[in-house]
């Protein structure tokens, strides 16, 4: 009897255990990462073979205590290597494991080599050599603390190597969590199975192997155990016999078939090869299709079971499309298959929500280092579509609407970029904008009143319909959260893509980010103010004050401006600036750009302009700024600083996103000036429904008498 032990992924300990068991493994005993069990000869080869959860198969040999190098060099070499394989045979250690004296796997690696050649060698046997590629026997040594254990890998290359996989898609699976999410997906076999997002086809072909009776090793070129000393090959030859007979008698009485589909055609080719490779050509197909086009491949039945492993991203909210993906999956399987099963294994729990279905089981598992759930669905029969389908249904027709108004609008007014969506809907509280062929979703974060699985939920439902409605690929859609939070906000940095796109208003050329800021570069809502300015600054020395990217400062170039000055705190943004006046021709001494915080610079300066636009922050308590800044308590000294640079007859437009501001008339008077309200002239068609997005004032010198 030997004493063997089977490693697997964590997670999936019990199911090899359930498993050895079936193939008469003794003994089992189920520790983190794989299961101790007894057999004969015989076990240990149908193990090797039969085995579809294992990653090896280790013959532990010995254990030592490992206080230094010299215990680890002496406890390997205690045993008996030239009765386990001969001097003609070529070895690899692998090392795994330190402590406090072993301290590189390495260095550890190497000590067990010097003790296993040193035995051949004291024993005047030819010294056996080392192939770290290809070895015929693996020496597996796991160091735990101060304890060493010592194994003969039997199996040699892991065991989800099956042999018939030589090309894989962009996020393989191993065979062996193959295996068990069929094992775990609820499917039988004689019952049809489906993977619309197959990639390279290996959980269809797992299954199919689980079907016909083929064992999993039955393609495998090599072994472990063939340089072993104990290895019995004609004890091997039968255990392999019988597999070939077992897999022929079941491919040829298997009748149920295997679906599989994927949008990409190369993946689709490479699935093709590997399940001829596998010997099952002739029960699975395949076929290009994309997940919104899926279709019950046995509409009249009988039911089965849809099993896959759908993408997931890093990031959420940096994923709209995959979002979609699993939205327009859990609506397709509700209209299309109803009565089946479905199961889907994935990192991301929050995508799988995405599908609105109840999961009846889940379980979880390691994907390499990936903390993984598997989700069982049971699909209702004549299931309608998604849930809550009526609230998508408004906000599709509400976008539908907009979209068929706006974007006549938008052609005609010469512009690219405009708001499609405001938040029209209570229960869709988000702003849809688009940029060309683009789309950005900002979600306004919910209230802590709002159920958030609820929230997420319509937010899902936003994406899926915003990418139907308007026909968008969905990699063309930008999803942002925008938190309630003070002062320049829009500054906040997300990511580091320096995806920068050009578009077009009015007679502007600017660019855009929609990726690495929470703002994109262009604030939508003052593009008639900025036209405005472009009319009323030919021959003026123009000043733009928190110039944030200079879109302003454009306009005013472009209509003919003097001179233009450009103040803004951010480096970044005043770069940005720079190539947004450069892609429109406006380049040299007449077009200044100074970093400065503008409150102090404003406070220094006696140069004079003619027209000064200014949009300072709501309220800041920036680093780089001397003192707190609120622009309703200190709008009125900012006027006193502006009206010292402002020449006689000039005028200032002072915009700014407080709700509910108030202009200090009384204020102003008493630096002789006065304001004229322009708010509503100010804001656009796509802006129409949110009339406090922004005010906006002209300010001028007092009339005299």
């Amino acid at each position: 009897m030997n004493s063997l032990f089977a490693s697997t992924a964590r997670g999936l300990e019990e199911l090899l255990k359930t498993e050895l068991e079936g193939l008469g493994a003794q003994g089992c005993q189920v520790v983190q990462g794989g299961v101790h069990y007894q057999g004969d000869s015989r076990l240990v080869y149908q193990s090797l073979m039969w085995s579809r959860l294992a990653s090896r198969i280790l013959l532990p040999l010995s254990e030592c205590k490992v206080y230094s190098d010299l215990d680890l060099y002496l406890g390997v070499q205690v045993i008996d290597w030239p009765a386990i394989f001969g001097p003609d045979a070529t070895f690899a250690v692998h090392f795994s494991g330190l402590n406090e004296v072993i301290r590189n796997s390495q260095y550890g690696a190497l000590k067990v080599k010097d003790a296993i050649v040193d035995s051949f060698t004291r024993k005047n046997l030819p010294r056996p050599n080392v192939d770290r590629e290809q070895p015929d026997l693996r020496i597996n040594v796991w160091l735990n603390k101060d304890t060493a254990s010592i194994a003969l890998d039997l199996s040699g290359e892991g065991l989800h190597q099956r042999g018939y996989r030589d090309s894989t898609g962009a996020a393989p699976i191993k065979e062996t969590l193959a295996a068990a999410i069929v094992m775990r997906s609820g499917w039988q076999p004689g019952t049809p199975l489906l993977d619309p997002m197959c990639g390279s086809g290996t959980l269809l072909i797992e299954a199919a192997m689980i079907a016909t009776d083929r064992a999993p090793g039955l393609h495998r070129k090599h072994w472990g155990f063939l340089g072993w000393a104990k290895h019995d090959a004609e004890l091997w030859k039968e255990v392999t016999s019988e597999a070939q007979v077992r897999a022929r008698k079941g491919l040829g009485e298997y009748t149920s078939r295997f679906y599989g589909s994927d949008n990409d055609s190369r993946v689709i080719e490479r699935a093709r090869a590997n399940t001829r490779r596998a010997g099952l050509a002739a029960l699975i197909s395949y076929e290009v299709k994309d997940v919104a086009k899926l279709t019950n491949p046995l509409p009249e039945g009988p039911a089965g079971t849809v099993v896959s492993n759908p993408p997931y991203g890093e990031r959420l909210d940096s994923e709209p499309a995959l979002i979609a993906l699993h939205s327009l999956l859990g609506r397709n399987m509700k209209s299309q298959f109803g009565g089946w099963n479905l199961s889907l294994f994935s990192a991301s729990p929050d995508l799988l929500s995405c599908l609105q279905l109840r999961a009846d089981r889940q379980f979880k598992a390691k994907n390499g280092p990936l903390d993984c759930v598997q989700k069982n669905y049971q699909l209702a029969e004549n299931a309608t579509g998604a849930a809550g389908g009526q609230l998508a249904e408004d906000y599709a027709n509400r976008l539908r609407k907009n979209i068929k108004k706006l974007d006549k609008w938008a052609r005609q007014e010469g512009i690219e970029c405009y708001r499609v969506y405001d938040a029209d809907l209570p229960d869709y509280n988000v702003a849809v904008d688009r940029y060309g062929d683009w789309v950005v979703v900002q979600e306004y974060a919910p209230p802590k009143t709002v159920d958030a699985n609820k929230a997420r939920q319509r937010l899902f439902d936003v994406i899926a319909a915003t990418l139907s409605v308007l026909e968008l690929p969905s990699n063309r859609l930008i999803l942002k959260t925008r938190e309630r939070q003070k002062g320049k906000s829009q500054y906040q940095k997300m990511g580091e893509k320096g995806d920068f796109m050009e578009i077009s208003e009015y007679n502007a050329r600017l660019w855009v980010n929609l990726t690495d800021y929470l703002d994109t570069g262009l604030f939508l809502d003052h593009r008639i103010a900025r036209h405005m300015l472009g009319k009323m600054s030919k021959g003026k020395d123009f000043l733009n004050l928190f110039a944030y990217t200079g879109s302003a400062t454009v306009h005013a170039g472009l209509g003919g401006a003097k001179t233009t000055t450009t103040v803004d705190m951010s480096r970044t943004y005043l770069e940005w600036a720079e190539r947004n006046l450069r892609l429109n021709g406006l380049s040299g001494r007449d077009h200044r750009l100074i970093q400065a915080d503008c409150l102090g610079w404003l406070s220094e300066t006696d140069e004079q302009f003619d027209l000064i636009f200014i949009d300072p922050p709501t309220f800041s308590n920036s680093k780089r700024m001397e003192d707190s800044f609120d622009v309703q308590r200190d709008h009125i000294g900012l006027m006193k600083n502006l009206k010292r640079l402002l020449r006689r007859g000039g005028t200032i437009m002072f915009s700014n996103n407080k709700r509910g501001f108030k202009m200090d008339f009384d204020g102003l008077a008493k630096l002789g000036l006065e304001a004229q309200e322009i708010t509503q002239k100010t804001l656009s068609q796509d802006f129409a429904r949110n009339r406090q997005i922004h005010n906006c004032w002209l300010v001028t010198h007092q009339a005299k008498d």
